[in-house]
């Protein structure tokens, strides 16, 4: 398993970015889904809390599962929020989303088990080869925001254990519209009362760590809320990494059935990948304090959705003006959908672009601008499509970057 691992194509370019930053070159990055401190610090009050937990003596172990006050705090937060009402004993802290993504496949999944998901998407493909199961793709198409269908989804499944959705999702900024949502989410109640008694149920993961970051009118929906009956088969993703900046505070939680949080926290349990005990203690503190969450959040958003605004009115210029580019409307996340459609063209140095691998690499040798394909998220690698991830870049450096951008495009023949 671990000879044939395939490592993250997002991180190679990212470290080979910052390696170029580090030898002094100037570069837009806008690879990784991560936030540049100076830029987008974490919340005021939240670092008060993390040092006052410190300074208090808070660096033993916490319980594997999580500490108390945090599951309190995170089930008054989602009840508050979202409407969803969850005991606490039913929520599972860890060290960001990702061991309780792969806890997830873990619980549920035996070797050889079908795992539905679409592309692109986040890492699907990895935990299940890190699983033994068998990947599903599903195609998606830009007309649908590259959100998957209920006719997409339909046909794969009969005899699948999971079903893995993100929504903000994660390359693309989009979401699912209530309808879309509703129409999947019937497609799984279906399959459930089609298989027989005995026959493992297909569940679903809805990893929903963006849904606090949504722009304008756009609004988060999710299964169990929209089809209560899907409660014993969903398991929530979600945490503080993105919505207050803080992915390197290593604060995730999980919840949903408690048959299967429970199967979750044995294996974390042996994993040791919980969140570190005052980074906890001080988020259990700062999640009820509405007011002062309410006011980072709302600046917050206003300056994410301004760099990712940025963008798509620079690329839909350089479209008015006949390039072969377009994007989508910002929705969520800290993510736009960029289309470059010059594969096939020729540089200047007289190289064809066959891949987008080898147009990033154009891009950040001459408009220095560092970009994800969506190759790297499981689509093919002659799709023209590419995801912008505007935390780790300021406003000033996205404006003097397009400039850049428009030239190189304009000199491919």
């Amino acid at each position: 398993m671990a000879g044939s691992l395939i490592g993250s194509e997002i991180i190679k370019i990212g470290n080979e970015v910052n390696d170029m930053i580090r030898k002094g070159e100037q570069i837009c990055n806008l690879t990784i889904g991560d936030f540049d401190p100076s830029i987008f610090p974490i919340p005021a009050g939240l670092q008060t809390e993390i040092t006052r937990a410190y300074e208090a003596g808070h660096t033993n172990y916490p319980p594997a599962n999580g500490m108390a006050s945090l599951r309190d705090a995170a089930a008054a937060f989602t009840k508050e929020r979202l409407g969803l009402e969850y005991s606490a004993n039913d929520y599972l802290v860890a060290g960001g989303s990702r061991p309780l993504i792969y806890a997830t496949y873990l619980a549920l999944v035996d070797p050889g088990d079908k795992v539905v998901f679409p592309v692109p998407s986040w890492n699907n493909n990895h935990y299940c080869h890190l699983s033994s199961a068998e990947a599903v793709m599903v195609e998606t198409r830009p007309e649908n925001n590259f959100m998957p269908t209920a006719e997409e989804v339909a046909p794969h499944l009969a005899g699948a254990t999971l079903l893995a959705l993100c929504s903000p999702l994660n390359p693309t900024g989009t979401v699912f519209s209530k309808e879309g949502l509703e129409a999947i989410c019937d497609l799984v109640l279906a399959e459930n009362r089609r298989r027989q008694p005995g026959e493992k149920p297909l569940y679903l993961l809805y990893d929903q760590i963006y849904w606090l970051l949504t722009f304008g009118a756009t609004e988060h929906y999710d299964p169990v809320n929209l089809r209560p009956e899907l409660r014993e088969y969903t398991i929530y993703i979600d945490g503080i990494s993105k919505c207050l900046a803080a992915t390197g505070v290593r604060v995730g939680y999980a919840f949903g059935p408690a048959t299967v949080i429970d199967k979750m926290k044995a294996i974390l349990g042996h994993v040791g990948a919980w969140a570190p005990k005052a980074e906890q203690v001080a988020t259990a503190k700062y999640l009820p304090e509405t007011t002062e969450v309410d006011s980072f959040l709302g600046a917050f958003k206003e300056k994410v959705q301004a760099s990712l605004q940025t963008l798509h009115e620079g690329l839909q210029t350089m479209r008015a003006d006949g390039l072969p580019v377009d994007s989508m409307i910002p929705m969520g996340a800290i993510y736009l959908t960029a289309k470059l459609d010059v594969l096939g063209k020729t540089t200047p140095a007289g190289q064809v672009l066959s891949t987008t691998k080898e147009l990033t690499s154009y891009l950040i040798s001459e408009a220095r601008l560092a970009l994800v394909p969506f190759s790297a998220f499981g689509t093919d690698g002659t799709a023209p499509w590419f995801r912008m991830s505007v935390g780790g870049a300021s406003l000033e450096s996205i404006e003097a970057a397009l400039p850049r951008l428009r030239a190189a495009l304009s000199a491919l023949v």
